[in-house]
């Protein structure tokens, strides 16, 4: 079994409902994403892929499509809070707003991050594990043998 990563950025705001610190201001990260898979290297002469677990190219274009490109430069919203309003508000003003059903923290993004992937990734090839980055010295992990 081999694992390989790919490593992503992005820039997204978020605002928490009701937490108690300053971050219940809406605030933005310089994300730092990482995505491990898992599996055999193909192994058919006649495979374009032979030797690879899974195209980097691959992995990249179902990352891109299920989170950079939508999240990257938005702001996400808690669409089950009173937040909702607030977000409505920016996207009349033309802002790029995303609602969340759960609260847009570290924790819950790997949650959402780890469905979107996995849903796209070929049968032969398992999300193995994330880690979110929101700054240099915070981030989340989430891994397949606890979820």
């Amino acid at each position: 079994m081999i694992r390989i990563t790919k490593i992503f950025t992005f820039e997204t705001a978020h605002v928490l409902y009701n937490y108690d610190g300053k971050c219940k201001n809406m605030h933005g990260h310089s994300y730092k994403l990482f995505v491990t898979v898992k599996g055999e290297p193909i192994d058919d002469l006649e495979n374009q892929k032979n030797g690879m677990v899974v195209d980097f190219g691959d992995i990249k274009k179902i990352v891109k499509d299920e989170i950079v490109d939508l999240w990257d430069h938005s702001v996400l919203v808690n669409g089950a809070s009173p937040h909702k309003t607030l977000g409505e508000s920016l996207q009349d003003q033309g802002h790029k707003v995303i609602f969340c059903d759960y609260q847009p923290t570290c924790e819950n993004m790997l949650y959402e991050i780890a469905s979107k992937i996995k849903s796209k990734l070929p049968s032969h090839v398992q999300l193995a594990y994330l880690k979110l980055h929101e700054t240099e010295n915070s981030y989340g992990e989430w891994l397949a043998e606890e979820n």
